[in-house]
């Protein structure tokens, strides 16, 4: 079928008005010219003619074609490992997939369309259905439809068939638009006989030598509630198995091993599962973890209101820890002309920025890790100096921990740039009556929140953490403050004997970093008032700051992504920043991946982003096997070194393309209503026919041409006015 119209097409009236002025035009032309009236006449005409026919070609008039083009319908079949489990009717997924494609499907669409068999895996190829293998090390349904949608880019598709076991190691976003999937499961729903690892989580590593929890989980398909032998590993050596009943089968079981990490290095955890004769999986059987040993000795700065006994257990408490590092500043009281004194411990390099009691500059202050005002009222910082306080939590990444009554006394910090910083409401204390202790009063409860949290930990299980924690001497007094800002968390409080609860120990994140507050008093009754071999005091304080520091980070650091699998294009990420946290833009980056072989590549890292709070350059890492990986950094700006970083990454800890063997009908379901097709049993597959002849429309193609971009055009009016200006020499007209 063939139409003409105008792609620049006019209303009926606008064009009544533009053909009636050009005639006026015309006429115009030749009104006043003196010639016999049959001459003007034509000579009228042509020049109305020549000026039409010039409209007719700046609406251009097109004529338009509709045809019918062979639509192509690619068949996209799974080939990764997951798809060579034996569950498909006795058969290997991939088996069952291929007998679909060549004895149901090309058979059925290839009379109506062009078929196209796609395998996908790491990458989207054509392949010939015998010489599929599952044998890919993932598979990325989203990246496959949109490859698939790309290669027939400017063809009519019909729709995409997708067979896969819905499993999706890479969790890509689908693609915006997508012709119609008809998706086929392949795989069986429920699993006979396996046991899986699901997740090993390990917290945060406070300190040498301390001890960390990995909460494990595990499930049994078809063992009822036979107990699972889950057995740990460090570093491949077995040191503790450890038999767990499920409640039901299928139902997930969860367990905590405490473990402490060699001194110095980073440990790989492995809990597995030993393989039983009729699993169905046997990749999924083992998880792996890798705990960074805590990182370079932490910078603390002590700022004391005021000589205190307190603060003298404190800093040997710390003293005794080589992984931190102290600086104190203690307020003595005026000199002659009114003003402050301070005795300072720091060392030689950063002394000299502390002599008026704080630190001079912001570099200087983010020069440390962690904060702590220890009986220090609001009156000693200024304003700025609390300001800077508050962007070295929330911007820098330090920790803050605020102690000792005369830090709370009102007004105290209430309405000053640290009261948002702490994680007690100020405003809602009553006024602080330091009161006296009674028998009952003052002793330590933990909240649930306590029992689980790092810093609280006294003991190697819960049992023996509530019991020391039971057996520590009651506070000399603690001050009453408010309840808990939102995100807050309060892991001990403090009262008996009839007495309301209150907040003792009470944490949350802000910004980038870390406050806590503790409102109790003479916390060295738990040194001096137990026997000496008992060192609570000294674990919890050395907790409390490790904590609080551990969101410190370096000027230049690196972030990595949490589980990378052999193969991956991995995104290293540095954030580089000068000392005073500055972000640089202008760096040089290189990374440095060190192999568990020992061998040795380096990368150059790329600016991608620059934020308020830093500058991320990224480098694209292919990591060749498992083990764990060393990666440093070093950033310059020409010759000057801005800072180095270095940290190490476990690849391959995990096997998620084993993870889960059952077929999840529910991701196929997904994407297919999402672009409008629909989940089609294997059984049915000859019945995807029908949807895809419907949408045929879609694949008739209007074809369009331009009727006056063409030599006659320009022909046609160089003879109107060729023969216009003849007629107007021989008339004797100019």
């Amino acid at each position: 079928m063939v139409h003409v119209t105008f792609a620049n097409a006019l209303p009926w009236w606008a064009l009544l008005l533009i053909v009636s002025a050009l005639g006026g035009v015309s006429w115009l032309a030749y009104a006043s010219v003196p010639i016999v009236g049959r001459r003007r006449h034509l000579l009228v005409a042509l020049r109305f003619v020549t000026l039409t026919l010039l409209l007719i070609f700046l609406l251009r008039p097109v004529r338009s074609t509709q045809a019918l083009r062979e639509a192509v319908v690619p068949v996209l079949v799974d080939v990764s490992r997951s798809m060579g489990i034996e569950d498909a009717a006795g058969r290997r997924r991939i088996d069952r997939a291929r007998e679909i494609v060549v004895n149901t499907l090309v058979p059925a669409l290839a009379s109506q369309f062009h078929v196209e068999v796609l395998s996908f895996g790491e990458e989207v190829k054509s392949a010939a259905p015998e010489t599929m293998t599952a044998t890919a090390t993932r598979s990325d349904l989203a990246g496959a439809l949109a490859a698939a949608t790309e290669r027939y880019r400017g063809r009519p598709i019909a729709g995409l068939v997708l067979l896969s076991d819905g499993g999706d190691t890479a969790a890509g976003s689908m693609p915006a638009s997508l012709p119609p999937v008809y998706a086929i499961g392949v795989g069986s729903p429920a699993v006979a006989h396996d046991r899986e690892v699901l997740s090993v989580t390990a917290a945060e590593a406070v300190f040498d030598d301390s001890r960390i929890d990995l909460a494990v989980s595990a499930v049994s398909h078809g063992e009822g509630t036979e107990p699972i032998a889950l057995q740990l590993l460090e570093n491949g050596k077995p040191i503790e198995v450890r038999r767990v009943a499920p409640v039901a089968d299928g139902v997930p079981l969860r367990t905590v091993f405490r473990v402490t990490p060699a001194r110095g290095q980073a440990t790989v955890y492995t809990v597995e599962v030993p393989l039983g004769s009729s699993e169905l999986v046997a990749e999924n059987n083992r998880r792996s973890v890798l705990v960074q040993p805590p990182s370079r000795v932490r910078h603390v700065l002590f700022v004391e209101g005021a000589p205190g006994f307190e603060h003298s257990f404190l800093k040997r408490a710390w003293a005794a820890d080589s992984g931190l590092d102290v600086d104190s500043i203690v307020r003595k009281g005026k000199n002659e002309q009114g003003a402050d004194t301070f005795y300072i411990q720091a060392s030689r390099t950063r002394s000299g920025t502390l002599t008026t009691g704080f630190p001079a500059g912001v570099a200087d202050l983010f020069a440390y890790d962690a904060v702590v005002l220890a009986n220090v009222d609001a009156g000693q910082l200024t304003r700025a100096q609390q300001e800077m306080i508050r962007d070295f939590v929330g911007r820098r990444g330090g920790g803050l921990l605020v102690l000792g009554g005369r830090s709370f006394v009102k007004p105290g910090f209430v309405s000053t740039p640290l009261e948002e910083v702490l994680p007690l409401e100020l405003s809602e204390r009553s006024d602080v009556s330091l009161a006296s202790s009674a028998r009952g009063m003052n002793r330590v409860s933990l909240t649930p929140a306590g029992e689980a949290h790092p810093v609280m930990q006294l003991g190697i299980d819960p049992e023996t953490v509530r019991k020391r924690w039971d057996a520590a001497p009651a506070l000399a007094a603690t001050i009453p403050l408010g309840g808990p800002r939102p995100g807050a968390s309060v892991l001990a409080v403090s009262g008996g004997a009839g007495g309301a609860a209150r907040p003792l120990v009470a944490v949350q994140r802000y910004g980038e970093g870390r406050s806590m507050v503790f409102t109790g008093e003479a916390s060295w009754r738990w040194r001096m008032l137990l026997p000496s071999s008992d060192r609570s005091f000294d674990t919890f304080w050395r907790q409390a700051v490790r904590w609080l520091t551990l969101a410190a980070a370096d000027p230049v650091a690196i972030a990595l992504p949490a589980a990378p699998a052999p193969g991956d294009v991995v995104p290293l990420r540095a954030v580089i920043r000068d000392a005073a946290f500055v972000p640089q833009s202008d760096a040089t980056v290189d990374l440095r991946v060190t192999s568990p072989e020992g061998r040795t590549e380096t990368l150059r890292a790329e600016l991608t982003r620059v934020g308020d709070n830093d500058a991320a350059y990224v480098a694209q890492w292919r990591p060749p096997s498992a083990g764990v990986f060393h990666i440093g950094a070093e950033a310059k700006r020409g010759a000057a070194t801005v800072g180095t970083a270095s940290t190490a990454v476990l690849v391959g800890g995990t096997d998620f393309e084993m993870t889960d063997p059952r077929l999840n009908t529910a991701v196929l379901q997904r994407i297919a209503l999402a672009s409008g097709g629909r989940l089609v049993d294997a059984r049915e597959a000859a019945a995807i026919v029908d949807p895809l002849r419907a949408g045929l429309p879609a694949a008739r193609m209007a074809v369009t041409h331009d009727l006056w971009h063409n030599g006659w055009s320009f022909a046609a009016i160089v003879a109107l006015l060729g023969t216009e200006w003849l007629l107007r020499r021989r008339w004797g007209l100019r």
